[in-house]
């Protein structure tokens, strides 16, 4: 199985989620906070691929929520910068297996590249369940633990 490197907002709910697929499955998941990850423009740029500068957002960042951040008006540079100030803007999880790197947790793409099919017999419910929910954005309603900005605390997943 895969060790995979995976880039997160600790105490997110999706997040702690996505790591019980790649366990379930059998990886080993080595999680780092993405928040205070000491990222560079470079590092950053090499998850998002060729993916339009939009999908490199986090759609839950209050300053996306807020409308000051309009992600499809931003260019790729400006973007990676604004990232680095603010990792509150980046999608997550980032995910790296060898020189592979990836945003976001399309649960398709990953079964296909790393295999998300649960080796435990037992798991196997609890693998499917999770599959079938929606992974990819943040569990919160919109409006709902926005702050001010400043609601970011490790161990709660105000976004």
């Amino acid at each position: 199985m895969a060790r995979v490197i995976f880039y997160e907002k600790p105490g997110c709910k999706n997040n702690t989620k996505q790591k019980t697929l790649l366990t379930a499955a059998g990886h080993e998941v080595v999680a780092y906070n993405l928040l205070t990850e000491p990222w560079t423009v470079e590092r950053l740029h090499s998850f998002f691929g060729d993916r339009p500068v939009a999908e490199w957002f986090n759609r839950a960042a209050p300053r996306v929520q807020s409308g000051e951040v309009i992600p499809e008006k931003v260019d790729p540079q400006t973007a990676l910068v604004m990232m680095l100030r603010d990792p509150l803007l980046i999608r997550r999880p980032l995910i790296e297996v060898g020189d592979r790197r990836e945003v976001g947790f399309d649960a398709e793409k990953i079964d296909a590249w790393i295999g998300l099919k649960s080796k435990d017999e037992t798991l196997q419910e609890i693998t499917e369940k999770l599959k079938s929910q929606d992974l990819q954005s943040c569990s919160h309603k919109h409006g709902q633990g926005h702050g001010n900005g400043q609601d970011h605390k490790q161990g709660s997943c105000q976004h």
